[in-house]
C-alpha cells in the first residue's frame, strides 16, 4: 500500500529537509520533494547551510525525492564530502546519478613509480629474442642441411617438383619487376655521374663507374631487397596460412618432414634462381646506364660495350653471383623461419610476415657489407 500510495504523488513537491530523532539517540535526515535545478534555485542558499547541519553518522532517506537531477545531487554530494553516505536509502532510479559522480569524483591512484631499468629491461628482452630468433634459424638450418646430404644419398627421395615449381614462382615471376627497377636504377645512376664527369671532361669513366657499381654492389643488393620483398614475404605467408589452417601439424602425424618438403626446396630454389635474377638485373641496369650515357654524354652503346670487360674485371661478376647464392638462400631461409613461427590467428600472420621482410633486407645489408669487407682488394684496379 506504502508504493501504491508513492507512486500516486504528485510529480512536483516543493524540496523539503527534516530532521528526526529515534528513541535510541539515531538521527535520519528525511529528503522529500523535487529536488531539482528548478525548484532548489529560490531556496539554494537556505538548502545548503541546512545540509550542513546534520551529523556525519546520520542516516539519509531519499524515498520521498519525486524528482531528482544533478544539480540536486550534487548538493547531496557536497554535504556528504564528495563521497557516498553510509547510511543511505534510494530510490532505484536515483542510483545511476550517484553512481556517475562517485565515477567523476572518484580519487586517482597514485602515478606509478618510475622504474629507472626499464631501458635495461626493454634492451634485454630484444637481446633474448633476438638470441633465440638466432638459435631457431640454426636448428632451421641444420635440419635442413641433413635432408640435403639425405636427398644426395638418394636423389630419388628430392622434392623436384616442389624445386621447379618455386624456381618458377621464386626466378621466372619476378624477371619484370626486378627489370623495370633495374632499368630505372641504371638511368638514374648514369644520369647523375655522368653530369658529374662531364664537368671534370671524364665522360668515358662512366663505364668504369657503372659496371663496378652495377655489377659488384647494386645489382645484387637490389635484386636480393626486391625478392625479399616479393617472394619472402610470399613463403613466410605460405607457411603462416598452413600454421593457421594446421597443415603442417597433419604432415607432422603423417610422418613427413616438413623441412624436407617445405623448406628445402624454398631454399634450393632461391640459391638457384637468385644468381639468374642478379645476371639479369645487372644486365637491364646496364642497359638503362647506356641509353643515359648516350642520350647524356653522346656516348655509343658500342663503345660502352666494348669498354665494358677492360673496366670491369670478371671478378666482379663472380662477386656479384655468388652474393646472389648466399642471398637467396639467407632469405628463403628466413622466411620459412618466421613462417612456422606464426601462431594459428590472422594477426600473427600479418605481424610475422612484416618482420620476415625487414629480417631478410636487413640481413642482405649486413652480408653485403661483410662482403665488401672481405673482397675490398677483389676485382678493383
Amino acid at each position: 500500500m506504502a508504493t501504491a500510495a508513492s507512486n500516486l504523488t504528485p510529480a512536483w513537491i516543493p524540496p523539503a529537509l527534516r530532521l528526526t530523532q529515534a528513541g535510541d539517540g539515531a538521527q535520519t535526515v528525511e529528503i522529500a520533494g523535487a529536488w531539482n535545478l528548478r525548484s532548489l534555485e529560490p531556496m539554494i542558499a537556505d538548502m545548503t547551510a541546512r545540509l550542513t547541519e546534520p551529523p556525519q553518522e546520520a542516516q539519509w532517506d531519499l524515498s520521498g525525492v519525486t524528482r531528482l537531477d544533478h544539480a540536486g545531487a550534487m548538493m547531496l554530494w557536497r554535504a556528504w564530502g564528495y563521497q557516498r553516505a553510509e547510511r543511505l536509502v534510494l530510490r532505484p532510479e536515483h542510483e545511476i546519478i550517484f553512481t556517475h559522480l562517485k565515477l567523476v569524483h572518484a580519487t586517482p591512484d597514485e602515478p606509478p613509480s618510475r622504474d629507472r631499468l626499464k631501458f635495461v629491461v626493454a634492451v634485454g628482452e630484444q637481446v633474448l629474442a633476438l638470441w633465440e630468433h638466432m638459435v631457431g634459424v640454426v636448428r632451421l638450418l641444420g635440419a635442413v642441411t641433413l635432408n640435403f646430404f639425405e636427398i644426395v644419398r638418394h636423389p630419388s627421395r628430392a622434392p623436384w617438383k616442389e624445386i621447379s615449381a618455386n624456381v618458377y614462382r621464386t626466378g621466372t615471376q619476378a624477371l619484370g619487376i626486378t627489370a623495370l627497377v633495374g632499368f630505372l636504377v641504371g638511368v638514374v645512376l648514369s644520369y647523375l655521374t655522368g653530369q658529374q664527369l662531364k664537368t671534370f671532361g671524364a665522360d668515358i669513366f662512366i663505364v668504369n663507374l657503372l659496371g663496378v657499381a652495377v655489377i659488384r654492389e647494386l645489382g645484387p643488393v637490389l635484386a636480393a631487397i626486391l625478392i625479399a620483398g616479393r617472394s619472402g614475404s610470399a613463403i613466410t605467408a605460405q607457411l603462416g596460412v598452413m600454421r593457421v589452417t594446421e597443415e603442417i601439424d597433419a604432415m607432422a602425424v603423417m610422418g613427413i618432414p616438413h623441412t624436407l618438403r617445405l623448406v628445402l626446396p624454398k631454399m634450393i630454389a632461391l640459391a638457384i634462381a637468385m644468381p639468374l635474377i642478379v645476371l639479369w638485373t645487372d644486365a637491364v641496369a646496364l642497359f638503362g646506364g647506356m641509353v643515359a650515357a648516350q642520350t647524356e654524354l653522346g656516348l655509343g652503346m658500342r663503345y660502352f660495350l666494348s669498354a665494358l670487360p677492360e673496366a670491369v674485371p670478371v671478378a666482379n661478376l663472380w662477386l656479384g653471383l655468388t652474393k646472389g647464392v648466399v642471398f637467396g638462400i639467407l632469405i628463403a631461409l628466413l622466411a620459412c623461419h618466421y613462417g612456422l613461427r606464426i601462431e594459428p590467428n590472422t594477426e600473427s600472420l600479418g605481424a610475422g610476415t612484416t618482420r620476415s621482410v625487414v629480417a631478410a633486407i636487413t640481413i642482405v645489408i649486413i652480408v653485403d657489407a661483410i662482403f665488401a669487407v672481405m673482397f675490398s682488394n677483389v676485382g678493383i684496379y
